[in-house]
């Protein structure tokens, strides 16, 4: 671990504190950190990462994020991947169809993705200090001081910064410090998971299914361990109760008919899950991102992938505040809340209804389950959108009236005449693509790229893969007012 040990009377100082070490804070430290910021991460874990993780499946547009930076292939070699997925014994959903470089649901453990992610934020000079909460924080027109303390309860710390970000889970004390409510409620209660041996491995690698009073999860981790987790209807006990594989087993074997023969665990665990969402991500110079901001159910494994889409949205928008390189930083910033927020509102919906499905237990909600997985199965438009919102590779955001209809959307790993898309965002700037002849643009903080293709068409791709200007042939008026727009020193174009 990297980390400094500061004086009694020192104070840390750093252009953004990051409370919280978990996926979403590392990428978020690393991303400002690569960028020319100072960051400073405090954590109250004596230690870095765990090997006890509920997090278990990294999505597509997840590993798009991690390829921008280098270490989607890495990642990969760390568990296997899965192409199908079966639901409720019905349907097979093919996430083949993804259209995307990385078209299946990569099953990983939790900590794998932070030990490269804290890697990664240490190379980039991330200065960590475990064993540290935060106590209080206060705000001023320049910046944040925030309280700590080491959780020996021998030292007191104050931490200056110009930003500061909580990443520091369901309890954040940032986002109790700064008087942000949480309103939601339990969904479901006592639920057990552990990482185990099977006998008999399922005939699809990754199953979802459930008998009204049961339901079951299980992937397979590529080591010959699985993630399995399950829960019933008739034994729902405090999260603290005790927990042995015969309780599993039983889950199991109501659920799938099979208890398939767990044995050898190397972790069991229990736990409940909330739908909870902060109104507001933002409170002046302070943001919340991943659980902080929003928690749901397990169901379709979101939670970590949304945190890191949270951060990876977030980072460039601070950096870009920090750094002089936007028109109107504020209104950036403000769009952290206005992105986001509504996409962890639709995974709130989306698992919340894949675990109720899972829960059908009435014959009406059984008859209803049985539509939802015609639908699936079906009516592919219906079935893709489903997908994609889940993989997050269909995830768009909102754009101006009269903008060019791609404005907004995920921008697709596009074969450029010197490599690939996300090979150019590796540099975290904004990325121009210009059909060949086009007069380069020279712009502070804008990589320029050519079509391999022949294409007319123009595209500034933002440092988080989105759009954020399209035109469908060569338009050096519209690209200026773009570039003026989102890096804020744009030069003069050649016509």
């Amino acid at each position: 671990m990297n980390g400094s040990t500061p004086t009694p009377d020192s104070a840390l100082t750093s252009d953004v504190l990051v409370v919280g070490s978990g996926p979403t804070g590392l990428l978020l430290a690393g991303d400002l950190a690569a960028a020319g910021a100072s960051v400073t991460v405090v954590e109250r874990r004596p230690h870095g990462i765990s090997n006890m993780t509920r997090a278990f499946g990294v999505h597509a547009r997840t590993l798009e994020m991690l390829d921008a930076r280098g270490l989607a292939e890495e990642l990969i070699k760390t568990g296997t991947t899965v192409s199908r997925m079966d639901m409720f014994g019905h349907v097979t959903v093919d996430l083949t169809r993804l259209r995307s470089r990385f078209p299946f649901l990569l099953i990983s453990p939790q900590y794998e993705t932070e030990r490269l992610l804290e890697r990664r934020a240490v190379a980039e000079g991330v200065q960590f200090h475990y064993g540290t909460e935060l106590l209080g924080l206060r705000q001023d027109s320049d910046g944040v001081t925030a309280q700590l303390r080491e959780t020996d309860g021998e030292r007191l710390l104050t931490a200056r910064s110009r930003y500061l970000v909580g990443t520091d889970g369901a309890r954040s004390g940032v986002r109790g410090a700064l008087g942000v409510p949480f309103p939601g409620a339990a969904v479901i209660r006592s639920i057990v998971l552990a990482d185990v041996r099977l006998d008999t491995e399922p005939d699809v690698m990754l199953t979802l299914t459930g008998s009204g009073d049961s339901f079951a999860v299980i992937a397979p981790f590529g080591d010959g361990y699985f993630r399995v987790m399950g829960w019933n209807r008739n034994h729902q006990v405090p999260d603290t109760a005790p927990v042995d594989l015969d309780e599993l087993r039983l889950i199991t074997r109501e659920a799938l008919g099979v208890d398939l023969g767990l044995h050898d665990p190397r972790w069991i665990s229990r736990f409940h899950s909330d739908e909870r969402q902060a109104p507001s991500y933002r409170v002046g110079r302070a943001f919340l991102a991943g659980d902080a901001a929003h928690v749901h159910s397990p169901a379709g494994g979101q939670g970590m992938n949304t945190g890191l889409q949270d951060a990876a949205n977030l980072s460039w928008k601070l950096a870009a505040a920090l750094r002089g390189r936007a028109a109107d930083p504020e209104a950036l910033l403000d769009s952290y809340q206005a992105e986001r927020h509504p996409v962890g509102a639709s995974v709130l919906r989306s698992s919340g209804a894949l675990v109720r499905l899972a829960m059908a237990r009435t014959p009406l909600q059984r008859a209803a389950r049985s539509l939802v997985t015609r639908t699936l199965t079906s009516v592919r438009p219906a079935a893709d959108k489903a997908l994609g919102m889940i993989s997050g590779v269909g995830i768009s955001y909102g754009a101006e009236r009269g903008a060019h209809p791609l404005t907004g959307k995920r921008a697709p790993d596009l074969d450029l005449a010197d490599g690939r898309l996300y090979e150019a965002l590796r540099r975290g700037e904004f990325v121009l693509v210009t059909p060949r002849g086009v007069p380069d643009t020279a712009s502070e903080g804008v990589v320029s790229a050519r079509w391999r293709s022949g294409r007319g068409s123009m595209l500034l791709v933002r440092p988080d893969g989105y759009v954020a200007w399209a035109s469908d042939r060569p338009d050096p008026t519209g690209l200026h007012a773009a570039l003026d727009r989102w890096t804020g020193r744009a030069r003069a174009v050649a016509s």
